[in-house]
This record gives structure tokens, sequence and C-alpha cells, in this order.
């Protein structure tokens, strides 16, 4: 039993479309975020060290020279020769409109790329952006957006310093689905003051809007981060591993069919991560999902 036979898989997504097995290139083109450029705050969100993210992305190298390191890496580990650019790191649509074209642009003149993935923030994907991206969609380009929400709680997102709220994502979300732009929301499962009904409730709130994808994340504490401050000085215990399966499984089972999980677990950096120290073993916790829907008898959307 594998876990795509449980879960709907981006990558099984992207194989049926495709016909070819298609992998993504996480990219860090130099953005940054204005949740730490002092235009909506500093220091980012509590938990973010953007390394953790984002640890394959070389910012050593331009976009060219990452694609083709990225490409020859992916192709030993997983045979795959087509390829999703991925603008991972920090906020991708955070510029003016024209520099984004152009990257986006030159990421899509490589050889074997599919498509783009914009990783960014609720509210920095102003019209301009939208009608690029669908501009884009147009052309034939597999094109997604991926909106990091982690929690439908504004009293969450302030205390983690997230810099919006619910509402910017409500509108962003809104507006990108109306132009028939595929939209993967990020949650988080651990936050600081939230349990699991906070994760169902911020679940129900996302379905209700509409979505085509899910990324759920457990919450890492990683060196240099507010977080990571808390947590030592024990103002902040992360989930367990059996916990984090159990909760994840629990979104899975509630998240209808046809909504494409881009992945439903993470892990940090080695020389970064803090705790938990099951977060540097994502193959034991994707065992660990696929074993629990087993288990019950369940599989995403549905009890089997």
């Amino acid at each position: 039993m594998v876990l795509s036979d449980k879960i709907n898989t981006f990558g099984q997504h992207l194989l049926k479309r495709h016909r070819k097995r298609v992998h993504k290139i996480a990219l860090d083109v130099g953005f940054t975020c204005p949740n730490r450029d002092g235009s909506k705050g500093y220091g980012g969100c509590t938990f973010c060290n953007n390394v953790s993210f984002s640890p394959d992305a070389d910012s050593n190298l331009d976009l060219h020279g990452q694609m083709a390191k990225a490409k020859i890496a992916i192709s030993k580990r997983t045979g795959a020769k087509r390829f999703l650019a991925y603008f991972q790191a920090y906020t991708n649509t955070y510029a003016d409109v024209t520099l984004l074209e152009n990257l986006y642009r030159e990421a899509l003149l490589q050889p074997d790329i599919i498509g783009i993935s914009v990783g960014t923030r609720p509210d920095c994907v102003p019209i301009e952006v939208l009608e690029l991206l669908d501009t884009l969609q147009n052309e034939g380009w597999e094109v997604w957006l991926e909106l990091g929400l982690q929690s439908a709680f504004d009293e969450t997102l302030v205390r983690v310093n997230r810099g919006h709220g619910f509402s910017e994502y409500k509108e962003t979300l809104l507006a990108a689905r109306a132009r028939g732009i595929p939209v993967c929301t990020h949650l988080i499962i651990g936050l600081p003051g939230e349990g699991e009904e906070q994760c169902h409730t911020t679940l129900d709130k996302v379905l209700e809007l509409g979505v085509d994808g899910l990324k759920l994340h457990p919450l890492h504490v990683v060196k240099n981060t507010l977080l990571a401050y808390q947590w030592k000085r024990g103002e902040y215990s992360p989930l367990s591993m059996d916990d984090y399966i159990r909760i994840s499984a629990d979104m899975i089972e509630r998240t209808p069919e046809h909504i494409i999980f881009h992945r439903v677990t993470a892990t940090a950096a080695s020389d970064v991560l803090l705790a938990p120290d099951w977060c540097s073993k994502k193959w034991k916790v994707l065992n660990g999902i696929e074993r629990e829907l087993r288990r019950r008898g369940t599989r995403q959307g549905c009890r089997t």
C-alpha cells in the first residue's frame, strides 16, 4: 500500500495530466517579504527561517544555474524528466509585475519546464499579478498559486506575527479562482495556542471558500527564530509525531476527493532544526499517515 492509494497526491495528478513524472524545482531568486523589510513589520513570522523551508534552493546561483543543478540531482534521484519551476523562498509576488513576468518567463524558457508554481502571502497578490498568471495559464503552461494562510484564526496570525488576516486570504483566493487560477493553500498544524479543534475549523473555512490544493505542515522549531526562544523558555511545546499523524489523518478524511494534496508533511534542514526531532523523518511520518488511514479503513473524502 502506498500513500497515493489513500490520498489524491500532486505527483499522481501531474503524472495523469502530463503522462510523465513531473518534479518541482525549488527556487530562491532573491525576493524578500513585507513582514521583514518594514512595510508591514520586521523579523518575519515567529517560526520563519526560510532556510528551513527551501533547503534545496541555492541562492548563490542565478535562476538558470539553480534549475540546471536541480535537474541533474532530481533526475538521478527520481527519474523525473519534466519539471515545475517552484518560486518558493520568501514572497514571490512581492515585486513590480514587469520584474515578475521576466523571472517567470525566464524559468519557463528553460528546457523540460512545463509550468510554474508561485509561493506567496495572501496580502501580496495584486490584480496585475493575477492577470499575469492568467495569461501564462492561457498560453498553455501549468500554473499554481500557493498561498501561505497557516491558520484561519486572526488571533493566531497575530500571535505568530504573520502580518495579515483571514480576510486578505479570502479576497485573494476568490479573485484567483474567479480567473480559473488553481490555488494551493498552506496550513500549519501545531501553531502556538491552537489544538486540533482550530485545525479542523481552519480546514472547514478553507473548504467552504473553495480551493484546488492543500499543503499540510507540522510546525518546526528552527534556529534564529522567535519561536526557538519561546521553545527554549518552555513557552511552546511541539506536537508529538503520533498527534500530528492523527490530526493530519482526520483532516485528510474530511477533505473532498477532488482536492489535490501537494504535501502532507514537511521536513526542515538538519543544521537548523531544533524540535521536534521527528520532523527530520519525512518517510516515517508519511508511512505513519498511510498506516493510520489503513487502520481506520478510510481515505481522503470518504470511509472505505
